[in-house]
């Protein structure tokens, strides 16, 4: 048997290359009438020919079919267009497009049509199972021709909305006159389309008309509660998404039969009441979003262990009560974002064993003890556990190896002990918030498990009990763009412990003063605080005790100059009588030749004459003696005078003697010369 089977496994690759290569061949055949309508569409259309993928490779030269977003089928019709993020903004109104009868599937999603509206034309594609229109720049008034689309199994309109902008609308033909003969979808998404309906409006309109629908996606729609029971008709369901409307109900309890609700989407409904738990139960699901319905209680049941929720949102409802031990359960879960609600109670640490978490948000609610191990949560890039009553250390294992962590905050706790220093060498870290903790210690040297730090832009250490150096591999965050060292006590860097002065040259001189104010042994730039306050006087060195000895002998020397240098000239004059009176004649001769400038009578001491002076001493007393003492003091004084012993009379400009003056050893004036000097008057 083994003989004659071997020559047949050689004839294997031969009928194989020959199927192959007949295959390749009806593929590649494509009619050249589909050819040209594809040709006339590319030269129709304005496109950004630098961002264009598929369109820009269009050549006549090429088989149509082989065309990047084009698919045939083995007749070379096409059948499948993909023009996708195309940059395409010309209109299509007048485009061959419509001219394809043979197509299936058609993507012109995420391009700009310029708010143009929808063309009635997209009726004569009655062949399309798929259309998306999503994001393509559309608004206005969506055509009734939609609704001959009969054989549409996917329909996408859908749109951002912002207000002041176009958008979609779905007013007449409303909502049943457009689905109502196209009970072939199974997905319907009308994001951002204005419908403006009533609950039980859109609820039958849905019902009646879209039993095999799988997704339904209104979000931002306009819609109005309470949801109509009748959505409990459609047994298929498995995705539901009507946040951002205005339902104004409780969830309903029905939502729990749907036997294959994967995803449920509720956020920003202005919702009310408790939630059903039976819905957390549903074995199927794997999304539950209620973010933004602050008027939406309650709690989290025990999960079972086959549970295949992947994503919780319950950010901003009034869920409370304790995390149950079976989160732990939850191993598929990826994204949990309970801020802002009423959780208390303990973490429980049976959430270290959740190895799928990417995201973790449980801020600004009342839990308190340890924080829990994230260690075996590899692919972890966000978390979020701030504003809580958490105590205790942080290890340092907790959060070692997670090397696609981007930003981690666990401020506004009483965490205490050291800041785990595993975190400054994750290779992907970029924000570090743990300001208002207990901590009191930073290491200096970071436990390093790669070669580098981490790239940070944000590192807030602000409001804790830090002490000692500033870590010197803080000034190597050369991407760092906010950073607080603020309220703790930190002193200096590790080099020169004894210097308070933040070190200079760095990066750190460049953030303002607030991120280093409140440490009472920091100064210096920024800080407007002094390193010579007298309030916290720094360390003395050697260096600046030298200099100040040096400073203070200035001062001794000065001293010294002035007093023997007054010493040398002043002595002489008072023990040496020659010296002196030279000295009065030098002055008295200098004295002579300044005073008349200035208008001041000075005699000399050469010109003496006794026989005045005897006139001065025989003047008699009489009543007009003031009158006759001034006229003997307008005529010249000839006697000796000592310009120690006279002043100047500024009023009368002379100089008055005094004549008890004897130091200068003159003879005193005698009686006989004023009486000799008498007859002479």
């Amino acid at each position: 048997m083994k003989i004659f089977q071997l020559p047949w496994l050689f004839l294997i690759p031969f009928f194989t290359a020959l199927f192959g290569i007949n295959t390749i061949l009806v593929s590649s055949q494509c009619l050249e009438g589909q050819k040209s309508l594809l040709l006339q569409l590319k030269n129709s259309l304005k496109f950004n020919s630098a961002i264009s993928v598929s369109l820009v490779n269009w050549t006549q030269t090429n088989d149509c079919c082989g065309w990047k977003g084009v698919n045939c089928d083995p007749n070379g019709r096409v059948t499948g267009l993909d023009l996708n993020s195309e940059s395409i903004s010309g209109g299509i109104n007048q485009s061959s497009l419509f001219s394809l009868q043979f197509l299936e599937n058609l993507n012109l999603a995420n391009n700009s049509f310029k708010f143009a509206q929808i063309p009635p034309s997209f009726g004569n594609l009655t062949s399309l199972r798929y259309l998306n229109l999503s994001m393509a720049g559309f608004n206005g008034q969506i055509p009734i021709e939609l609704s001959l689309l009969t054989r549409l199994a996917v329909l996408d309109l859908s749109s951002l909305y912002f207000p002041g902008t176009p958008s979609l609308q779905l007013e007449n033909p409303n909502l049943l006159t457009l689905l109502r003969n196209l009970n072939k979808l199974t997905e319907l998404h009308l994001d951002g389309v204005n419908i403006s309906a009533k609950g039980s409006g859109w609820s039958q309109a849905i019902s009646s008309s879209l039993p095999s629908l799988r997704v339904l996606s209104l979000s931002n729609c306009y819609l109005s509660g309470p949801i109509d029971i009748s959505l409990q008709n459609l047994q298929f369901l498995s995705e539901i998404n009507l946040g951002k409307n205005n339902l104004s109900a409780p969830v309903p309890e029905f939502f729990a039969s749907f036997p294959n609700l994967t995803a449920l989407s509720l956020s920003s409904s202005n919702l009310y009441g408790t939630f059903p738990e039976k819905i957390l139960r549903v074995p199927t699901l794997q999304t539950l979003d209620l973010e933004n319905n602050r008027l939406v209680d309650g709690s989290l049941p025990e999960f079972p262990r086959n549970s295949n929720l992947k994503k919780l949102v319950l950010s901003d409802t009034k869920f409370s009560g304790r995390l149950p031990d079976s989160m732990g359960n939850l191993t598929k879960l990826s994204w949990i974002e309970i801020a802002r609600c009423n959780f208390s109670g303990m973490i429980p640490t049976s959430m270290a064993n959740l190895t799928q978490l990417v995201y973790v948000d449980m801020s600004s609610n009342m839990f308190n003890g340890p924080i829990p191990s994230f260690q075996m949560s590899k692919n972890l890039s966000y978390i979020d556990i701030s504003h809580s009553n958490l105590t205790g250390p942080v290890p340092d294992t907790h959060f070692e190896g997670l090397s696609n962590l981007v930003n981690i905050n666990l401020a506004y706790n009483s965490f205490k002990g050291s800041v785990p220093s595993s975190l400054f060498s994750l290779p992907s870290l970029k924000k570090i918030q743990l300001s208002n903790n207990h901590f009191d210690e930073v290491s200096q040297s970071p436990n390093r498990s790669s070669p580098e730090l981490s790239p940070l832009d944000t590192l807030d250490l602000s409001s804790n009990k830090l002490q000692g150096p500033i870590p010197p591999y803080f000034f190597d965050f050369v991407s760092i763009s906010i950073f607080s060292l603020s309220f703790n006590n930190f002193s200096g860097i590790i080099q020169l412990e004894s210097i308070r002065r933040i070190p200079s040259s760095t990066q750190l001189q460049s953030f303002s003063e607030t991120s280093f104010e409140g440490n009472e042994r920091l100064c210096g730039p920024p800080l407007n605080t002094s390193c010579s306050n007298p309030s916290t006087p720094p360390s003395v060195n050697k260096s600046d005790s030298v200099l100040r000895t040096v400073f203070d002998w200035q001062f001794i020397y000065t001293g010294l100059g002035f007093g023997i240098g007054a010493g040398f000239i002043v002595g002489p004059l008072m023990f040496w009588k020659k010296l002196s009176n030279c000295c009065d004649e030098h002055i008295e001769r200098f004295v002579w030749k300044i005073l008349p400038t200035l208008g001041f009578i000075f005699p000399c001491c050469n010109d003496v004459n006794d026989e005045a002076e005897d006139n001065i001493d025989e003047v008699p007393l009489t009543e007009d003696s003031d009158e006759d003492d001034d006229e003997m003091e307008d005529k010249t004084f000839m006697g000796r005078y000592c310009v120690f012993c006279s002043k100047l009379d500024i009023y009368r400009k002379k100089v008055i003697h005094d004549p008890k003056c004897c130091c200068h050893e003159l003879p005193p004036i005698s009686s006989s010369s004023t009486s000799s000097s008498s007859p002479s008057k």
